[in-house]
């Protein structure tokens, strides 16, 4: 008689636990064990429980392939998910074996578990486990679909594939939707108080392990709901027309000021706070070294020179790689729209800007159109102080416009989504690859339904706020994704090809290099350990796969891109996959965690304009300039989404928290402990810099970078 003794852990969350019948077939190279009941005096499989068991064979079962979980029903009670963490295996000679499970198991079904070594398809022999890799991949390509979105658009989650799983067991919804207040006449339903429309069938039709948990979901509502109703209650969500004066705007968010909102109120107006925010700000990847002028901005000497001062000249502050430009060509052919029926208009600027020698970076020249002529001046710090405010302002617009769009929403959640669907599809849960990205794809596929059930959906929130609507939102991704380059990606190529690696007070590159390098030396490793050689990669059927669907899916088979279709070596390898968990991570707390600290102000970040950029100088006044930043409403509406992104979410893990052990080797475990304590030391580095600094930069903080894009 031979025992197999058994540690079965259930997760600590809510409704994790079970009531079902729950059983166990271990299966060795040598045989089968028979099914066992898991089941002692008392509750079994608790959340948060820890609980053993034995499985008595005749005999023992050789070497441990796989661990199978039958979840039947239990007399007559109604069937409950499961979310079973691990199971561990100590075999009659003393040998542990983990099985890492970390789902949730839904329904009656059988579940197979292989041992947590990771394993490429290639050091896979048996049949028996080379079919289960491939009917695991076969059932989660069956899950998981791709679909279109529109033209141009990285493909997206199919949600529709789960509403059919939910509608074949016959699910049950009516506890699901009790968040929603009422209905319109389309059938979306409104939080209370909120203004989104919300898709809500795409919200409830989510598979088991890429839902919100019910901590986070609970945290969106708590930030989402008290903000808009506090604005409800004081009438700014249905006030139309413009602002009265900008002190009014102080009070939108009289209970949810931060140092940040409170500096940037104060400091908006002045040049070197404009120059900063293009460094440290939500947007910081727009800058280029130029070392000559584009034909299409014809700024002469004369123009600068009283900035420039007496000992230079614009010619040599080029050739010295001083002069920096912003060009915002991709909004030149934007459509626009109507909001609170009266036509929105869009700007396509280009922005000059110099590094003086005190190594503050201030505008020069700004261009609001990309064809230079006598309806379109060059505006200069020289002119009066409301038409220089206005230029920069519609560059605010400009950089709002362009950071929503496809700074954040394309570069970090479109593509890390893609990421994470190829991860899903192709790759199985013994992959050592799937290990390594899966918790960098957390709660991505969650979060980006919720945002095309309340943001991009027809008269959703980027309908309301943005003088582009949706239609100017499809225009600027598909046009953003037609030239986004692997070069854009790679956070040190991005630099280098910019120009700006020398460049001062450039916190974000200089914080995001070090996590670059980090996660780097962390890939490095981990894929030491698996792929030996370039044979060994190139050989490695599904890794080629999940790559080639990245490539078709998320960048549309374009060969310009530069991004890989197939990989040849480990290095190209690693390579990838930092740029991947970077973007997935850090680029976007870059992008994302400021929202609310740079665009509470209205003027810092309006989403909208109502007059056409001024074609000739010395029109502006107070009342031209509140007549084109966005109607009280429409500002409202566009705080309330900067304030609900910023938020710290709840259910949040840091970059480089692994609570789930998917890797059980000793090697692996190491470098997580390595890469761990590197960013700590990255933290601490960072927080003494900034206790020096009259501007903090703290959103590349690693306790501040959540692992994936969840928010």
């Amino acid at each position: 008689m031979a025992v197999y003794r058994l540690c079965v852990t259930t997760g600590p969350y809510l409704k994790a636990g079970t009531l079902d019948n729950i059983s166990v077939t271990l299966v060795g190279t040598c045989g089968e064990s028979p099914k066992q009941r898991l089941d002692r005096m008392g509750r079994d499989l608790a959340p948060g429980s820890v609980q053993k068991y034995k499985v008595r064979c005749s005999a023992e079962l050789g070497e441990l392939l796989l661990l199978r979980v039958h979840k039947e029903r239990y007399a007559f009670f109604r069937k409950d998910s499961w979310y079973c963490s691990r199971i561990c295996v100590t075999e009659p000679d003393g040998t542990v074996s983990h099985f890492p499970c970390y789902q949730w198991i839904e329904g009656y079904c059988t579940v197979e578990l292989r041992p947590g070594t990771a394993r490429t398809v290639c050091q896979d022999s048996l049949p028996l486990l080379l079919d289960h890799r491939t009917r695991e991949l076969r059932a989660r390509q069956e899950c998981y679909r791709w679909k279109i979105y529109a033209p141009g658009f990285p493909h997206i989650v199919d949600v529709s594939s789960f509403q059919e799983m939910e509608s074949d067991k016959k699910f049950a919804l009516t506890k699901t939707t009790t968040c929603v207040d009422q209905d319109d006449s389309s059938g979306n339903r409104y939080l209370p108080g909120f203004p989104m429309k919300i898709d809500i069938p795409s919200l409830l039709y989510m598979e088991p392990n890429i839902r919100y948990s019910a901590t986070k979901t609970a945290s969106l509502l708590f930030n989402a709901i008290p903000a808009s109703l506090g604005m409800k209650l004081r009438g700014l969500l249905d006030r139309k027309g413009s602002w009265k004066k900008l002190d009014d705007m102080r009070n939108i968010f009289w209970c949810h000021k931060t140092f940040m909102t409170k500096y940037v109120t104060e400091h908006w107006r002045e040049d070197h706070f404009f120059g900063y925010q293009y460094l440290n700000g939500v947007n910081p990847i727009m800058l280029h070294c130029i070392s000559s002028l584009p034909s299409k901005l014809p700024v002469t000497n004369d123009m600068v020179a009283p900035l420039l001062g007496q000992s230079t000249c614009l010619q040599t502050e080029l050739e010295r790689g001083n002069i920096f430009l912003a060009d915002y060509w991709i909004l030149a052919e934007a459509p626009t729209h109507c909001l609170n029926d009266r036509p929105q208009y869009v700007a396509a600027p280009l922005c000059l800007l110099w590094l003086s020698p005190q190594g503050a970076l201030v505008p020069l020249a700004i261009q609001l159109s990309q064809t230079p002529g006598p309806d379109s001046p060059i505006f200069l710090p020289t002119d009066s102080d409301w038409d220089w405010l206005l230029a920069k302002t519609w560059v605010r617009n400009s950089e709002f416009l362009v950071h929503e769009n496809n700074t954040h929403f394309l570069c970090t959640h479109l593509l890390c989504e893609a990421f994470a669907m190829a991860t899903l599809r192709q790759l199985p849960l013994c992959h050592p690859i799937y290990k390594l990205l899966l918790p960098h794809t957390r709660y991505t596929l969650q979060v980006n339904t919720i945002a095309r059930a309340t943001l991009l959906n027809p008269e959703g929130l980027v309908d309301q706020v943005t003088s582009i609507g949706r239609q100017g939102l499809l225009y600027l991704m598909s046009t953003g994704l037609a030239h986004f380059t692997y070069t854009n990606f790679c956070l040190p190529d991005s630099l280098r090809a910019r120009g700006v690696l020398a460049i001062p007070n450039y916190y974000y590159r200089d914080d995001g290099l070090k996590i670059w390098a980090a996660i780097e030396s962390f890939v490095s490793e981990i894929v030491g350990y698996y792929y030996p050689s370039d044979a060994s990669v190139q050989q490695d059927s599904e890794l080629q796969a999940w790559v080639g669907e990245i490539f078709a899916q998320a960048f549309l088979g374009r060969e310009s891109s530069g991004f890989p279709s197939r990989l040849c070596t480990p290095g190209e390898l690693v390579k990838f996959l930092t740029a991947i968990i970077f973007n997935c991570s850090a680029q976007h707390a870059a992008v994302n965690s400021g929202q609310h600290d740079f665009g509470a102000w209205i003027p810092n970040a309006p989403s909208s304009m109502r007059q056409p950029p001024p074609e000739t100088k010395g029109t502006t006044t107070l009342k031209t300039y509140l007549d084109t930043l966005p109607e009280v409403n429409i500002s409202c509406n566009n705080l309330l989404l900067f304030w609900l992104v910023s938020q710290e979410p709840k259910d949040q893990r840091p970059l480089g928290t692994y609570p789930d052990e998917h890797f059980t080797e000793e090697g692996p475990r190491r470098s997580i402990a390595a890469f761990q304590s590197r960013l700590a030391q990255i933290s601490r580095d960072i927080q003494e810099r900034n206790q020096g600094l009259e501007l903090p930069y703290t959103y590349l903080d690693p306790p501040f970078i959540e692992n994936s894009v969840s928010i």
